[in-house]
């Protein structure tokens, strides 16, 4: 292994601890959580997380959003699967997210405060959407 510099590994350790910092929870109420089950991770539910991290870091979000991981949803037949819950939103599950889906999730859901009703697969009850 070459060598690194002092700067080298100064950039490393900015890079490891911007990683960490994407991963607390503290102080974070928006979460994204990533179905990365075998049947997830093979429908390519790692390209979409990395999606969701990169698109809150050109938000500037990484401080406000926690993505999490979990396994199997149980609906393999539409990964990758997604669980946004956002604060006075109903919780919802996205299906066949990839990485466009994914930024358009960062843009309009978490930002812009509206479901993307076309790619929910668990869909609030009626009673809970008309009582916003």
């Amino acid at each position: 292994m070459a060598k690194m510099s002092l700067e080298d590994l100064r950039k490393l350790r900015d890079t490891k601890k911007n990683d960490i910092r994407k991963r607390e929870v503290d102080g974070k109420e928006i979460q994204v959580i990533v179905g990365m089950g075998t049947c997830g991770i093979a429908a390519g539910a790692k390209d979409s997380l990395d999606a969701f991290l990169e698109a809150l870091d050109t938000e500037n979000l990484a401080d406000k959003v926690v993505v999490r991981q979990t396994g199997c949803m149980g609906l393999c037949h539409s990964e990758p699967t997604v669980e946004v819950v956002v604060p006075g939103m109903p919780t919802v599950i996205y299906g066949k997210v990839d990485a466009a889906l994914a930024k358009e999730i960062v843009k309009k859901h978490i930002i812009g405060k509206e479901l993307l009703d076309g790619s929910i697969l668990d869909r609030p009850a009626a009673d809970i959407m008309n009582s916003k």
